[in-house]
């Protein structure tokens, strides 16, 4: 007994050093992922949930359900799981609720979509408008559901109420900037499949979609309330996403509620059992697994996923589609920035100033295009637009600061040469005048079409000065390279006197053809 303890107890140990946390043996039941901070406002991860998850290695699929607190939400998911109010997410007959945060089923259903072998995970979520808790908890409790999910299931009892629709306005957001956006066979992200499920035993003649249908019809505004004119445009907008969302009702399962948890499948409803299978097969038919930048997700992905939603929902003050937009954007800024950089690092320097300008001007271009072509959002991707131009201006900023050493570093060792140079035919300067002026002319020459870059126009006035100093007249010495690259000058009429008056040796004449 005793060597036994020690077994369990060394095997702990080494678990947990392996892992660097708890090590879990038993999946099938819930976990929680994502739970509230201590004053309810903000979300964080629970490390035992996320471990669940990052076992899987095939590509994940969640079904998330959302809707008011009490409303049977964790009964509905263990319906939809096939398990006992015992072994699978708690339910609670209490006023205080049950589930807080965001809790995942540790044992995933396997399904084949599509010739894929696909986990698919049951996501229960704490309800909206509980005692205690702020409307921005809510809120983000609900975009966070939304974004990780593949079906989100919003579990209405009763009615469709203004409050629900209201709710969505984060949902909708989220489909106009994301939903659709296909390139080639790449979806950029896909929000999820909204399934209204309405728990009603009578709908009095309609359909349970044409009670959908009826809510989400604009409501008279005569007077200009902003909250009806707010709530028409989440309707309108609905409306349009309506190839993306459907409609199912679902008779309650027994009239005594508290007791269902101790009922079997034969004491239960004959309808509700019937229909409860059919949203079964319904969710299967519709489910797909999560895209997220045109791939699938497996377990250690999703788990990296959630952690940059959780991040961008947290920073604001209201969990809001911008801030989701950088995090979908992020990839791709650094894509097209690389892109820039290289272009620009392809360049030889030194180059002329304007040179540089048109080069850079070029490469932005190119990397905007990309990013037109690739980026995540439509009406939020502005902000990530100025911050690929504000990157872009950094890195342009050293290249001209590289460009301007290189210039520097080049003219100076053109001037040090032909300092040297003058100094070595200054002793000939009595006896061969010509073959001095041609040597400082060779100098010139090589300095006019060698030194570029910001740095020339000082090296140019150091040039005049040293050929001062050494008594020849610079002004000469360019009008004849003017000549040499065919151009006219006023300065070069002025030296053809000289060239008429004065006898130059041979020599001289040879240095000035070349």
């Amino acid at each position: 007994m005793e060597i036994s303890r020690w077994v369990l107890l060394l095997s702990f140990f080494l678990c947990l050093f392996a892992s660097g946390s708890f090590c879990i043996e038993n999946f099938h039941q819930a976990f929680p992922i994502v739970e509230p901070d201590p004053g309810h406002t903000k979300l964080r991860l629970s490390r035992e949930g996320l471990e669940a998850i990052e076992r899987i290695t095939t590509p994940i699929a969640a079904v998330a359900v959302i809707g008011p607190y009490r409303s049977g939400k964790s009964f509905l998911l263990n319906q939809l799981l096939s398990l006992s109010c015992f072994e699978g997410f708690g339910v609670g007959h209490m006023r205080d609720t049950k589930t807080k945060g965001i809790w995942v089923w540790g044992t995933p259903i396997e399904l084949d979509i599509d010739g894929v072998s696909t986990s698919v995970l049951y996501l229960d979520t704490e309800g909206f408008e509980s005692v205690g808790k702020s409307n921005v908890y809510d809120d983000r409790i609900f975009a966070l559901a939304n974004v990780m999910s593949s079906v989100l299931i919003y579990n209405l009892p009763e009615t469709i109420r203004e409050a629900d629709i209201s709710r969505l306005s984060f949902a909708v957001e989220l489909a106009e900037e994301f939903y659709g956006r296909v390139k080639g066979q790449d979806v950029a992200f896909e929000p999820a499949k909204l399934l209204w499920l309405i728990q009603r035993d009578f709908l009095q003649g309609k359909s349970v979609q044409e009670m959908v249908d009826e809510a989400l019809r604009r409501v008279p505004n005569n007077d200009g309330n902003k909250n009806i004119d707010m709530v028409n445009q989440i309707r309108d907008s609905l409306a349009i996403m309506g190839d993306n969302s459907t409609a199912f009702s679902l008779p309650q399962p027994h009239l005594q509620r508290t007791k269902l948890c101790d009922m079997k499948d034969g004491e239960l409803d004959p309808i509700y059992v019937r229909k409860r299978d059919q949203l079964k097969q319904l969710v299967a038919s519709i489910i797909r697994p999560k895209i997220v930048q045109g791939k699938t997700l497996n377990g250690k992905e999703f788990v990296y996923f959630l952690e940059q939603i959780l991040e961008a929902l947290n920073k604001g003050e209201i969990p809001s589609t911008g801030s989701l937009v950088e995090v979908f954007n992020k990839g791709i800024l650094d894509r097209c920035l690389k892109l820039y950089s290289e272009n620009m690092e392809k360049l030889g320097l030194p180059l002329s100033e304007k040179a540089l300008q048109d080069a850079h001007e070029r490469s932005r271009v190119d990397a905007m295009q990309v990013f037109d072509q690739q980026h995540f959002g439509r009406h939020h991707a502005k902000k990530s637009v100025m911050q690929l131009n504000e990157e872009i201006e950094k890195v342009y900023k050293n290249v001209i600061l590289a460009n301007e050493y290189q210039s520097s570093k080049l003219c100076e060792a053109l001037y040090t040469g032909c300092e040297d140079k003058m100094d070595q035919l200054q002793v000939l300067r009595l006896p061969s005048m010509a073959k001095f002026n041609a040597g400082f002319l060779q100098c010139n020459r090589s300095f006019e079409f060698e030194c570029v870059g910001p740095s020339k126009a000082n090296y140019e006035r150091r040039m005049k000065k040293m050929g001062s100093s050494h008594g020849f007249h610079v002004g000469d010495c360019y009008s004849i390279l003017a000549l040499l690259r065919g151009k006219k000058t006023r300065n070069s009429l002025a030296i053809t006197p000289v060239q008429q008056s004065q006898k130059w040796p041979k020599s001289a004449k040879i240095r000035l053809e070349v």
